[in-house]
Order: structure tokens, then C-alpha cells, then sequence
């Protein structure tokens, strides 16, 4: 579609790009900004500005911050003896909204991935490694992805992590609540199978 206004157009071709926003959604949010919005443009130009400028890696679990090392590492009351291992820092933030653990972070920015040519020295392996040697952590949890290639990095993490005398644990996977057994694939309901707990 053409627009009468290039700047216009090139806003709406930007916010396009955003994942799950298509044409029209990026009209809506363009021309919001540009009739009613104006004070929530300059805070959303602001925003973005300083995601570029201000957030960093955290130098300890490799979250996103804007302090480092960031709050979750800097917080006193979560037990550094825990250490929960997830790709990548949505995962992070799905664990976290949960509100149910309490433990440290590292996360791994992947998984193996030989086909797109990522392997063990492209992710975060090696620094996790010496956390755990440190001696402080007592277990660790891999939440990896239900993936071939969050599988393949599970497995090799538990091959690196068993001689350094900590407890390895992966999250439980399997049936999601509310769902309907006919409706999952087959490894989700094997690994529910797998997954098991006694009653």
C-alpha cells in the first residue's frame, strides 16, 4: 500500500518488522501515535533509545540488565546454591512470572544447533561450568526448550555437569493443565509418561 506521508509509511514498514504485528495492527499503532498519542510516542522513542543505550548482558547469569551485575544476581534472598539453566532471557521471564522460584539464573543466549552451525563454544557453556566449580551450587535445573536441539544441549550438559559433584535436574514436561491427551504429540505424552510422579 502507498502512503500519502513517507515518514508515515516508513513508520508503518518499521513496526511491521516487529514479530506479530502485521499492515494493519502497524496502521492502527502508527496512526494512534500520530493522532492521540503523541506524549506516548516520545515515551515509546525514549524507551526504545534506551534499550539500545542503557540494557547489557549481566555478567554473571548473562540475563539482560541495566545494572551489572543485575538484581536477580544481586538479590539476597534468592539461594545461589540453585542454579536454573534456560536458552534465552524470555525464558527467563516465563520462569520468573511463575513467582515460584527462588534460585539464581544462567542463561545459555541458545542451544546446539549443528544445522545452523551453533555448537558448544557458541553458547554460554564454559562460564556455567565455572559457576559450578566455585563449589557454591548444589544443583543444577536445565529448563531447556522441548526441542531436538534443546534435547541434544540437555544431554550434553548433563555429560559436563555429573563430575563436578552437583545434582542435575530438568524440569518436569509433559500433558499442559487443561489439556486433552488426544490433542498432544507423541513425545510430549511420552515424556509425561517419563515424568511420572508417585501419589
Amino acid at each position: 500500500m502507498q502512503y500519502a506521508s513517507q515518514t508515515l509509511e516508513r513508520l508503518i514498514q518499521a513496526l511491521t518488522r516487529l514479530p506479530g504485528i502485521g499492515e494493519k495492527s502497524a496502521q492502527r499503532i502508527a496512526l494512534y501515535l500520530l493522532e492521540e498519542g503523541k506524549g506516548d510516542g516520545e515515551n515509546l522513542a525514549d524507551a526504545i533509545r534506551d534499550l539500545k543505550n542503557k540494557i547489557s548482558h549481566c555478567s554473571i547469569c548473562f540475563n539482560f540488565t541495566d545494572d551489572n551485575p543485575c538484581s536477580l544476581c544481586r538479590d539476597p534472598h534468592r539461594d545461589a546454591r540453585l542454579i536454573c539453566v534456560v536458552e534465552e532471557p524470555k525464558d527467563l521471564m516465563a520462569i520468573e512470572r511463575t513467582g515460584s522460584y527462588r534460585g539464581r539464573y544462567h542463561v545459555l543466549g541458545g542451544s546446539f544447533s549443528p544445522l545452523d552451525g551453533v555448537g558448544e563454544e557458541d553458547l554460554r557453556i564454559r562460564e556455567l561450568l565455572d559457576r559450578v566449580r566455585t563449589g557454591e551450587v548444589r544443583e543444577v535445573i536445565l529448563a531447556n526448550n522441548p526441542t531436538m536441539e534443546g534435547e541434544m544441549t540437555a544431554s550434553r550438559l548433563v555429560i559436563l555437569l555429573k563430575g563436578l559433584g552437583v545434582k542435575v535436574s530438568r524440569i518436569a514436561r509433559g500433558i499442559p493443565f487443561g489439556g486433552a491427551l488426544e490433542f498432544n504429540d507423541i513425545v510430549t505424552v511420552s515424556k509425561a509418561l517419563e515424568g511420572r510422579t508417585e501419589m
